[in-house]
């Protein structure tokens, strides 16, 4: 459902925060699925990461994992187009998900917690979203936290046989921004 409304830069009011680490601890015999794109995409471009996979432990697994819709139209809708994105989904008789697995990785981050992902409030979470695409420094990165984010980012797009873009959180809202202003403008 949250892929109906508008990208945020910021948590919903209310939102409990944990980390990676915190999380696997509290449920250490459960699995735990991270989308770290922060937002949803078209299925043909692997967007910027959020830098919350620094946050799990040195030893966690993680596998990258490629899921593909097919067909290819059912994919996130644009605002406004609602209507045909459920005709297109409901109007099929069968759908298809494709999933690939890549190898495993580890966190190498010798940090036991980021200082940007570990017991975050909502400003901190604000300012993180905000620079997904800007400079490691202001999200306090270091070259080899990049490395082990860029190495997941490319196995999926490997697997997922599609680019890495540079598009993030706030590339999408200015996007729908557009979008809606020009959907309204052919109303008129």
């Amino acid at each position: 459902m949250r892929s109906f409304f508008h990208p945020a830069t910021t948590p919903p009011e209310g939102a409990e925060m944990l980390d990676l680490q915190t999380l696997t601890a509290q449920n250490p015999k459960r699995y735990v699925v991270v989308f770290p794109e922060c937002t949803t995409s078209n299925g043909r471009a692997i967007l910027p990461f959020s830098p919350s996979l620094l946050s799990a432990s040195p030893k966690t697994k993680i596998y990258p994992v490629s899921l593909r819709y097919t067909s290819p139209d059912i994919t996130t809708p644009i605002p406004h187009t609602y209507f045909t994105f459920l005709w297109n989904l409901c109007s099929r008789p069968t759908h298809c998900i494709r999933t690939r697995i890549a190898e495993y990785v580890y966190n190498p981050a010798t940090k036991q917690a980021n200082s940007v992902t570990s017991a975050v409030d909502a400003t901190d979470v604000s300012s993180e979203a905000d620079t997904l695409v800007g400079s490691d420094e202001d999200i306090g990165m270091n070259k080899e936290e990049r490395a082990f984010l860029d190495k997941i980012a490319e196995a999926l797009a490997r697997l997922g046989r599609v680019k890495r873009v540079g598009l993030g959180v706030k590339e999408k809202q200015d996007f729908v921004a557009m979008w809606t202003k020009g959907a309204k403008q052919k109303r008129k």
